[in-house]
């Protein structure tokens, strides 16, 4: 059947789908706001048409025919993507209004996305954020949240992930701490230093790094082990030992030159870093304020990493 054929029966195809969802003539009928009479008539020309029977006639009640589901099934898929194009079409120009609940880490929520969200709402003043500032890996479905925002190596699989950047450990020190103290060129030399660690369980203190094929893990010490990390990137800029941070925490500290990278050349492992995801339940119709916030956060997180 070529296309010229097919236009005319679009509609008719559409009030097929409302008659076997309804389950009868009349309350098909009512639903779109016509008689009875002019959506038998629709039907049995879709019928003619096609050259099959739809529907199993009855004084009380309709069926379908095996035929009729079959063909219900490929409709049905027929008006949900008519709906979509609908629903993509005017997703520029209609209002975007509503509640976006959000998760974030607590340290990348402040220092990267805190203007964001600001600018996301200025921008969108019909929309109410909901943010929730936790480093615990939220479940999207089980906690009500509509999208997840965090810091990992494996994102989860079950969702839609798009990744905004990527974050790496940074080991520095301040310019004083470096004046009074010889500047470690290898791993181990931090062993004759004061560290600062997060504390947050017993490994912290085992500090492990690669570099190409090496690998060195070092067991440090210090006098200050806080796991929030604006307050030990202070400690580290008034000189009390070499920390480590997430890389948006120092950069704009090294450019003002209160603290200095060191072994640049190795990298360190362990948590706090990996692919800055933003991830959530695939949907096929999504929302105006859940597709705006991607398209939002996506340019202005790509833009602020290749900057």
């Amino acid at each position: 059947m070529n296309t010229n054929k097919v236009i005319p029966l679009l509609a008719d195809m559409a009030i097929f789908v409302t008659v076997a969802e309804q389950g009868n003539f009349s309350k098909a009928a009512k639903k779109l706001g016509v008689t009875p009479s002019a959506v038998s008539r629709q039907i049995s020309r879709l019928e003619d048409a096609l050259g099959i029977k739809l529907i199993q006639r009855t004084t009380r009640k309709l069926a379908l025919t095996e035929s009729g589901e079959v063909t219900f099934a490929s409709c049905k898929q027929m008006l949900e993507a008519a709906e979509q194009a609908i629903s993509a079409s005017t997703s520029t120009t209609s209002t975007v209004r509503g509640l976006l609940r959000i998760a974030a880490p607590k340290s990348l929520a402040n220092q990267v996305l805190r203007p964001l969200f600001v600018e996301f709402l200025k921008q969108y003043p019909e929309i109410q954020l909901h943010l929730k500032v936790t480093d615990q890996v939220l479940d999207p479905i089980h906690d009500s949240i509509d999208f997840l925002i965090h810091i990992t190596e494996q994102p989860l699989e079950a969702l839609v992930n798009i990744k905004l950047g990527s974050v790496v450990q940074s080991v520095c020190a301040s310019p004083e701490y470096l004046q009074n103290n010889a500047t470690p060129l290898h791993p181990d030399d931090l062993k004759d230093h004061a560290c600062i660690c997060l504390g947050e369980n017993a490994i912290d203190t085992r500090w492990k790094f690669m570099k190409n094929n090496q690998q060195a893990t070092v067991e440090v010490s210090g006098p200050y082990l806080v796991n929030h990390s604006g307050m030990r990137r202070d400690a580290i800029e008034q000189g009390f030992g070499i920390g480590t941070l997430p890389d948006y925490m120092v950069n704009q500290s090294v450019q003002s030159g209160q603290l200095v990278p060191l072994l640049e050349d190795w990298k360190l492992q362990g948590n706090y870093q990996g692919d800055i995801c933003l991830q959530f339940v695939q949907s096929k119709y999504m929302p105006n304020k859940n597709r705006v916030f991607i398209d939002f956060i996506k340019q202005k997180m790509l833009t602020t990493n290749n900057s």
